[in-house]
């Protein structure tokens, strides 16, 4: 089994800054992809952002605003989220594309963290 842990969501003003982070551990054999996901009241998940080893790829909505990272050492996945706006409110999922042996992939979920952009 795979867990992915969230964390530093939060309340943030109009233009501010959050740095979300997300950890797999378990069974892991490899993590092919690691990204993010939010979903905001009403509204269907929706991608953020994805990384692989050799690229990235952004929602036009938060290019040029959100920056993905991973440290593979760690199994970790980032999003520095910059110039964050009211529409940017949602809960975060961090998502992971784990090859649990060398022939299977399995995705894996987080519990979601809220992100919350208000003055």
């Amino acid at each position: 089994q795979v867990q992915l842990v969230e964390s530093g969501g939060g309340l943030v003003q109009p233009g501010g800054s959050l740095r979300l982070s997300c950890a797999a551990s378990g069974s892991i054999f490899s993590i092919n992809v690691m990204g993010w996901y939010r979903q905001a009241p009403g509204k269907q998940r929706e991608l953020v952002a994805t990384i692989t080893s050799g690229s990235t790829n952004y929602a036009d909505s938060v290019k040029g605003r959100f920056t993905i990272s991973r440290e593979n050492a760690k199994n970790t996945v980032y999003l520095q989220m910059n110039s964050l706006k009211p529409e940017d409110t949602a809960v975060y999922y961090c998502y992971a594309l784990v090859m649990v042996t060398i022939l299977r992939p399995q995705n894996y979920w987080g519990q979601g963290t809220q992100v919350t952009v208000s003055s």
